[in-house]
């Protein structure tokens, strides 16, 4: 699907990115990943003729528009965030909202035929309904998700072809963030894990990249996506699975805790309108990707791991 296409993907050396740069380049297509290296990884990227990596931040204009001008990109896939400190709003902003619009500036210059942006869960802020559509208030109260649901806003002012993928957990390998690295890491020490009292609807990496596809083609509609299975699981049930996986006895090692400030208790999303526009549903069961997710942390180990959530800090 990616064969002539040039496309600039942010935050490229990251989970998402990295695996989006590989898709495009398996299609035949031309990358340039551009990304701070805050939370991304050079070894996530593999040289290849097609791909130029560069170092730098969304939130430089200049270098944006040079990227634009010399590049000319066809595709946008704007993956770079900024999250690692809750408490970094000035950090949030510049990047996730500024940065944003820099990009959206010179997508609109460069007339791209697709501009997919991708979004947190965490836009709608705490439910008021067990399945969260579409059409459910965006009410964020995290830094993160304000200056995510901000940067959404841009894309959707956008006088370009646009997608915004609303993203549950998504995981596979290369994953460095969330409660599953985190668990693994800890497990393998024989550490006690945090295990929060709260339920998350996952998606594996290999059914966001077949979403990625339909959502990359410039023939389909513009507008917002739930990138979800529609189910939810426990965070205990996660822990579960990948103690079972790895032959622990998780029972003695796990401390229950609530739901923090800057958490909400459950996040399930529907995907109805995903799957009604975009022809597309989740396929991987959450056992098999736990599997396979292990199975690459046990060949690749998993040396940090990342939050958005202030539970989070100082336990991985």
């Amino acid at each position: 699907m990616s064969d002539g296409m040039r496309a600039l993907v942010t935050g490229g050396a990251g989970f998402l990115g990295s695996h989006v740069v590989d898709r495009l380049l398996a299609g035949g297509g031309e990358v340039v990943a551009l990304d701070n290296f805050a939370t991304g990884r050079w070894d996530n990227l593999d040289p290849h003729p097609r791909l130029r990596v560069v170092e730098g931040s969304v939130a430089d204009a200049v270098l944006v528009d040079r990227l634009f001008d010399e590049f000319r990109p066809t595709h946008v896939v704007h993956g770079a965030a900024a999250y690692r400190d809750p408490d970094a709003w000035r950090d949030d902003a510049t990047t996730n909202v500024l940065g944003t619009v820099a990009l959206v500036a010179a997508a609109q210059r460069a007339a791209v035929s697709r501009f997919v942006y991708l979004q947190t869960a965490l836009c709608y802020g705490r439910p008021r309904q067990p399945l969260l559509g579409l059409d459910h208030p965006l009410e964020p109260f995290t830094s993160y998700a304000v200056s995510k649901t901000a940067g959404e806003q841009y894309v959707r002012l956008a006088d370009v072809p646009w997608a915004s993928l609303r993203l549950a957990n998504v995981y596979g390998p290369r994953h460095f963030s969330g409660p599953m690295p985190a668990f693994y890491r800890r497990l393998k020490r024989g550490e006690r894990c945090l295990v929060a009292d709260t339920r998350r609807d996952f998606v594996e990496v290999e059914d966001f990249l077949a979403l990625m596809d339909r959502a990359l083609d410039s023939k389909a509609p513009s507008g917002c996506f739930n990138v979800a299975s529609g189910r939810d699981w426990s965070i205990q049930e996660v822990f579960d699975l990948i103690a079972a996986r790895l032959g622990v006895d998780g029972a003695g090692l796990a401390d229950r805790v609530a739901a923090d400030v800057d958490d909400v208790a459950t996040l399930r999303l529907d995907p109805v309108e995903t799957e009604r526009v975009l022809g597309w549903r989740p396929v991987v069961p959450l056992e098999a990707g736990i599997a396979r997710l292990i199975d690459w942390y046990e060949r690749h180990g998993v040396d940090a791991t990342y939050t958005h959530l202030a539970i989070g800090r100082g336990r991985g």
